[in-house]
């Protein structure tokens, strides 16, 4: 069953004068047309972002979590980010046995 109402946090580790930030951001305001996101963006450089960077193993921006766990750096594919919220909405508990 497919519960579209599921809103899954996205963590943007972005830095200044960054055109892959730029496209990941454009990414998601399109992805989240169709998925319901709660985007935080943070900057790299700051404390926060060089804290959450090194606990995801993010090497370069922009970083992505999502909903608390990496996901991606470097150039965000909208096809794999569709996928991974897709079977997320659909089976919501990552540790369930699959079929």
């Amino acid at each position: 069953m497919t519960d579209s109402t599921v809103q899954h946090r996205i963590t943007l580790l972005t830095q200044a004068d960054c055109a892959f930030c730029d496209h990941a951001k454009q990414v998601l305001a399109k992805v989240g047309a169709d998925h319901p996101l709660e985007i935080t963006e943070i900057d790299l450089t700051s404390e926060e972002g060089r804290r959450l960077g090194a606990e995801a193993g993010v090497l370069f921006a922009p970083g992505i979590l999502l909903d608390g766990e990496p996901f991606s750096y470097g150039r965000l594919s909208e096809r794999r980010l569709r996928r991974a919220l897709t079977a997320a909405t659909v089976d919501p508990t990552p540790n369930s046995p699959t079929p």
